[in-house]
């Protein structure tokens, strides 16, 4: 009898317990795995909205202008001051001589008209573009620069950057939300198609209670098919978002170059690891579910 319990056997057991019903089996790894395809895929849509919206919240830049009769001293020493402040990702000077050539080259052939103004005619004052990290510190960023001498004046952002800060933690709010309720309603879905399998396989189970075997006995197998089924879901629907994605993935990078698609690279083993993890659970969750009812003494 001690054999009958082993790992090996339970494991077993829940193998030719799946192939023996053959039709239920298959029903729950399609459901399970159509419910992770749709969660997968909608976490893989917040994740590519969320990195846009992080390109837009490249914005998170500043412009000071130095003032027109400085030394070069001077200008140095400005950029000195910038570079100590907190929240600096990096600053670029561009000089007077720079931001004339990039009229010049801007204008194409009406850049001649500037022509004269080059040396000291030059109008154009010294500028450092400036990136910032911490968008909520933007504010004391802005007027620690415009309290730096030598420099006149500083274009921001600001509010472009509240705004997409703001539709970026919406989308992942909404995005979790409903995450979250697809994940309840494939648990719902998944319990329900387990509990049709064991209800199939009712009259095999009271004739295991009738002749003795512990509840556990007959729960251990079927946590086991639960791991099974959760595991075929998983991989089955990791294969499937897998092509769908590279699909879209090349089609984009090709047709819609203004979009910037996540590499799948950077997401595969989460979603993979999400996959197993989920169907596991589920699994193991709707077989328990579904099995109460019949181990009642």
């Amino acid at each position: 009898m001690k054999r009958r319990y082993s790992l090996t056997y339970l494991i077993g057991e829940s193998f030719k317990s799946l192939w023996r019903n053959g039709v239920m089996s298959i029903a729950s790894v399609t459901v399970l795995m159509s419910c992770l395809i749709v969660i997968g895929g909608f976490a893989l849509i917040i994740l590519n909205i969320n990195k846009n919206v992080d390109r837009l919240g490249l914005m998170n830049e500043m412009v000071a202008f130095a003032d027109y009769d400085l030394t070069d001293e001077e200008i140095a020493s400005i950029k000195d001051q910038i570079d100590k402040l907190e929240n600096i990702n990096s600053v670029d000077h561009i000089t007077k001589d720079e931001a004339l050539e990039e009229l010049k080259a801007n204008a194409g052939e009406f850049g001649d008209v500037y022509a004269e103004l080059e040396g000291e005619e030059n109008p154009l004052p010294d500028t450092f573009h400036i990136t910032y990290n911490d968008n909520s510190k933007a504010s004391t960023l802005y007027y620690q620069l415009i309290q730096i001498d030598g420099i006149y004046k500083v274009n921001n952002r600001l509010n472009v950057a509240n705004t997409i800060d703001s539709i970026k933690n919406g989308i992942s709010i909404v995005g979790v939300w409903f995450l979250a309720i697809l994940f309840v309603v494939s648990v719902f879905v998944i319990v329900n198609t387990i509990k049709l399998a064991v209800f199939a396989r009712r009259n095999e189970i009271e004739i295991m209670r009738y002749i003795g075997a512990s509840s556990w006995f007959i729960t251990i197998p079927f946590i086991f098919e639960g791991i099974i089924i959760g595991l075929l879901s998983g991989g089955i629907a990791y294969f499937i978002v897998y092509l769908i994605y590279r699909y879209i993935e090349n089609n984009a990078a090709s047709n819609i170059q203004m979009l910037s698609i996540l590499p799948f690279t950077e997401v595969n083993m989460l979603l993979l690891a999400g996959f197993v993890i989920i169907g596991i659970l589920t699994g193991i969750i709707g077989s328990c579910t579904s099995l109460r009812k019949y181990l009642k003494a």
